[in-house]
C-alpha cells in the first residue's frame, strides 16, 4: 500500500514538472471605481510579457496607510464595474481571492493561497512606481519576492531603483485616478473617457459617489 502511494505520489510530481508554465499577471487595488489607466496598464504589461492572462484583483480591506478602510459603495458593486469594464477582453479576467478571504488584503497571502492552487504558473505582481519605493514595507516581503516577479509601472518623479528585483515596463501616462473620478461625480461633471461607457452607465444607474 505504501509503495503504491509512494509511486502515486511521484508520478503527480513528474506530471506537475513537466506541465508547461503559465505566466500570468495581477493587478490588485480598490478598483473604486476601476477606469482607464487600470485597462492601459493591464494591457501593456500583458503585451510586453507575453503573458497568458492578466488578473483583476479587487481587494476586501486595504492595508496600505492613508487609504479609508470603510468603502462608499460595496464589494459587489466593485466587482460589477471591473467585470463590466474587462468583459470584451479575453485575456482580462477577475480574481475574487482577496475578497472571498475577507479581513485585511495582504499580497503575501494572496500569493501564497494562488500558489497552491495553481502551482503551474508564475505570478506577476503589478505596481506603480510609488509602490516600489514602499516595498521594504510589505509583510513578508523578503519571502515575497521569492514567490512572485514584481512588475514596477514608471511614473513620473520616481526613479526606476530598488534593492528587490524589478521587471520594468513602460506604459502610457494617463493622469487618471479613482479619487478623481468620484469627486467629478460628486461634483456633477463628466466622466466620459475615463471610464469604460458602462462603468459610467452603472455608476450613473446605482446612483454612486453621490
Amino acid at each position: 500500500m505504501n509503495t503504491k502511494k509512494q509511486l502515486l505520489t511521484k508520478v503527480k510530481a513528474e506530471i506537475r514538472t513537466n506541465m508547461p508554465r503559465r505566466h500570468v499577471g495581477i493587478l490588485g487595488g480598490t478598483f473604486n471605481p476601476i477606469h482607464l489607466g487600470h485597462l492601459v496598464i493591464a494591457e501593456q504589461v500583458y503585451q510586453q510579457l507575453r503573458l497568458s492572462k492578466v488578473l483583476f484583483l479587487p481587494d476586501k480591506v486595504p492595508p496600505h496607510r492613508g487609504v479609508s478602510k470603510t468603502k462608499p459603495i460595496s464589494s459587489d458593486d466593485r466587482i460589477k464595474m471591473i467585470k463590466l469594464a474587462i468583459e470584451d477582453n479575453m485575456h482580462f479576467d477577475l480574481d475574487l481571492t482577496d475578497v472571498n478571504r475577507g479581513g485585511v488584503s495582504y499580497t503575501y497571502e494572496t500569493i501564497k493561497i494562488l500558489k497552491q492552487c495553481n502551482p503551474d504558473t508564475e505570478y506577476y505582481f503589478i505596481i506603480g512606481g510609488d509602490m516600489v519605493e514602499n516595498l521594504p514595507k510589505w509583510a513578508h516581503i523578503d519571502e515575497l519576492v521569492q514567490m512572485v516577479h514584481f512588475v514596477g509601472v514608471c511614473r513620473k518623479g520616481y526613479e526606476k531603483s530598488s534593492k528587490y528585483p524589478i521587471l520594468w515596463v513602460n506604459t502610457p501616462e494617463l493622469e487618471i485616478s479613482s479619487s478623481m473620478i468620484r469627486n467629478k461625480v460628486r461634483t456633477g461633471k463628466s466622466i466620459k473617457y475615463l471610464v469604460p461607457d458602462s462603468v459610467a452607465d452603472y455608476i450613473q444607474d446605482r446612483g454612486l459617489y453621490r
